[in-house]
């Protein structure tokens, strides 16, 4: 059985920071991409930033030079560094990993429970 774990979210001020940091574990034989996603109240779950086993990233335009992606291949870790944080920003933040298990074999995506991020203005 594969478990993500997210933890960092919180509540901050407006122009403030967080750093998510998500930890993928159980039988993984190999983890593809990794990312993050954000759910607002109201709105679609949407693609915040993505980053590949070979470390290509790319990002919503929304958070492109305020949010950094960055993963750890050893340690199946992912984290998000959340700079120059805005109000629209708040959302349950949810962590993907597409990976492939041994037991059974077979590619899958795989997703944390979520950590509220919330921005004051």
């Amino acid at each position: 059985q594969v478990q993500l774990v997210e933890s960092g979210g919180g509540l901050v001020q407006a122009g403030g920071s967080l750093r998510l940091s998500c930890a993928a574990s159980g039988s993984i034989f190999r983890i593809n991409a990794m990312g993050w996603y954000r759910q607002a109240p109201g709105k679609q779950r949407e693609l915040v930033a993505g980053i590949t086993s070979g470390g290509s990233t790319n990002y919503a335009d929304s958070v492109k030079g305020r949010f950094t992606i960055s993963r750890d291949n050893a340690k199946n870790t992912v984290n998000l560094q959340m700079n120059s944080l805005k109000p629209e920003d708040t959302a349950v933040y949810y962590c993907n990993a597409d990976l492939m298990t041994l037991r059974p074999i077979r590619t899958a995506d795989y997703w944390g429970q979520g950590t509220q991020v919330t921005v004051s203005s």
